[in-house]
């Protein structure tokens, strides 16, 4: 037993806990500085290198705490009364620190692992609806201001001739060009004669993968556009391959289906303030995430919630679409996110085990997700009130996901569940959608088949009701039960019968391998009417063919890379011509 008094220990165990946090944080920071010379270099393997091993350092530095918290106060590790003073003396030692909120939120992590806190303990753990990690913000992100002194060119070559890469630029007239012509016939869309007065630009540059993103915001009398500029490495220079200044296409760019940027900020409140003003519907939670900060990310989602549940009364419903065999899905009607709870046992034809899908969602938070996947946010022990579900959806998850839900007198206890962005199920898209709406989800469905491809995914269960469809009409994927890598898969072409009672039966009269996939038969699944069959043929009919696949499996194995980007092809007109 520690001999300290309470009030020392108290002290000492708060001050570890922040030295602990600050090494984390140090740890992150060193982590992502590598990003400018991953993309000088070109060493895109070391850049998913990197997003993994930052992915995984919260999770090392909270069990690493615990463990030593643990040998430090030996059968007082589990005190209450000792934990409620070092919680006191931690919000003392960190109240003037920037981003105090994240360091609340590591001390969260500890002390709710540690005693296996079911809803929230506040005598022990800072409760996520009273931590507004944006409230204290009262500076700005650095920037560097570009004013217009009468031409745009100039501030063009001004904003670009400012930034500093060890990579020459190539071509840097026609990267300039395209900036200037973008932003040109952006400012004549508008009814008004639009002029630029300066363009604000965030000084540390943003990396994503195989990009650089120069973050900025054009400034001009009564009124604000973002921009965002995307450059490429070509290996022989530096050019600008994309000019984004819609909300909708800067969303798209921080969205909740790419992989997290790299990019070193003193105070990341201060940056998602900045970001804020230029994607105002997207939730803090997401941007938070998207800069890397996943945890704080997750905390933000959660008081999002409970913000939102103590201002409506609506009650936890069934999810639209079809009754999946592996999640019990449902949703609030009132808050745009999708719960799902993996049930007790699967039906057939599934043969999957939970642990294996457990995997498979920590694999895809760890995995580039390409713009086509889903970012599912994990929690543990959660608490609701059990009147804020319908009768016929409490009836399902007692009965379906036992070992997971259980009541706790009036209160609705949920020991794991994911939570993630609520989109409409392209099967009932499809149906209600006017037919041009239609087939461009067609066609961004087959698109999202090859993105997935060139990021080694195979989705396994290529049927409609698992894919969704966002508010940017963007096809995403989020069952992911048989999700694979394409690498692992054996494609084949199907065998040519040889008389016809095989045709003519039910089951395949040919071996099929566990890893056997037969692209040839995917159209069969797929509740297309005639007209979406023929633009999906049109544009991806490739994909249904074993040799298509059979390719792309060879370019993964020869490490070739294939970029998966988050802005259109359209985007790239300029650029193009200079590679």
């Amino acid at each position: 037993m520690n001999d300290e008094s309470p009030s020392r220990l108290s002290a000492d165990c708060a001050r570890y806990i922040a030295e602990a946090f600050a090494g984390y944080n140090a740890e992150f920071r060193t982590i992502t500085r590598r990003a400018p010379l991953r993309f000088d270099e070109r060493d895109w393997q070391g850049s998913q290198r990197d997003a993994v091993e930052r992915i995984e350092l919260y999770d090392r530095f909270v069990n690493m705490a615990i463990a030593e918290l643990r040998l430090r106060l030996g059968d007082r590790a589990l005190d209450r009364q000792l934990w409620t003073g070092i919680r006191r003396d931690f919000a003392a030692g960190i109240a003037e620190l920037p981003d105090a909120e994240f360091t609340k939120t590591f001390f969260s992590s500890i002390t709710r692992r540690l005693f296996g806190t079911v809803g929230v303990a506040p005598e022990v753990e800072f409760v996520a609806t009273d931590l507004d990690p944006l409230a204290r913000v009262t500076s700005h992100v650095v920037t560097t201001t570009h004013l217009n002194r009468g031409s745009l060119q100039l501030l063009i070559e001004d904003l670009l001739g400012d930034l500093r890469f060890r990579s020459a630029w190539r071509a840097f007239d026609k990267s300039v060009a395209h900036v200037v012509a973008e932003i040109g016939r952006q400012l004549a869309m508008s009814s008004e004669r639009r002029l630029v007065q300066q363009i604000e630009v965030i000084r540390p540059i943003f990396y994503q993968f195989t990009r650089a993103y120069v973050v900025a915001r054009i400034i001009g009398r009564g009124y604000m556009l973002p921009l965002v500029i995307a450059l490429k490495n070509t290996g022989s220079g530096i050019l600008v391959d994309a000019v984004m200044l819609t909300e909708g296409d800067v969303s798209i760019v921080f969205g909740f289906t790419r992989s997290y940027f790299h990019v070193d900020l003193d105070r990341v409140g201060e940056a998602v303030l900045f970001l804020k003003a230029l994607l105002p519907k997207k939730p803090v939670s997401e941007l938070f995430t998207v800069l890397g900060r996943a945890r704080q990310g997750k905390t933000e989602r959660y008081r999002e919630l409970m913000r939102h549940m103590e201002q409506t009364n609506d009650q936890f419903v069934h999810a639209p679409g079809e009754r999946g065999l592996v999640m019990v899905c449902f949703t609030l009607p009132s808050f745009d996110v999708v719960f799902k709870i993996i049930r007790d046992r699967f039906p057939y034809p599934k043969n999957v085990l939970r642990e294996e899908v457990i995997a498979k969602y920590e694999y895809v938070f760890k995995h580039d997700r390409a713009g086509r996947l889903v970012d599912a946010q994990e929690f543990r022990r959660l608490r609701f009130q059990k009147a804020r579900f319908a009768p016929e959806l409490l009836e399902e998850l007692l009965g379906e996901t036992a070992t997971t839900v259980h009541i706790e007198g009036d209160d609705l206890i949920i020991d794991h569940l994911y939570i993630e962005r609520r989109m409409v199920p392209l099967n009932l898209f499809l149906r209600a959608g006017a037919p041009e709406a239609a087939e461009r989800a067609v066609l961004d469905y087959g698109q999202a088949i090859r993105d997935l491809a060139y990021s080694n995914i195979f989705a396994g269960d290529l049927l409609l009701k698992n894919f969704g469809v966002t508010r940017h009409g963007r096809v995403i994927f989020y069952d992911y039960d048989e999700l694979c890598r394409v690498t692992d898969c054996h494609f084949r072409d199907v065998p040519v019968a040889t008389n016809p009672e095989d045709e003519m039966r039910a089951e395949s009269w040919f071996y099929v391998g566990d890893s056997d996939v037969f692209p040839e038969t995917f159209m069969s699944f797929l509740a297309f009417d005639e007209a979406q069959k023929a633009a999906f043929l049109r544009v991806h009919g490739e994909v249904l063919t074993a040799a298509w696949w059979r390719h792309v499996q060879q370019r993964h194995r020869e490490g070739d890379l294939m970029e998966v980007l988050p802005y259109h092809p359209h985007r790239v007109r300029v650029a193009s011509s200079a590679t």
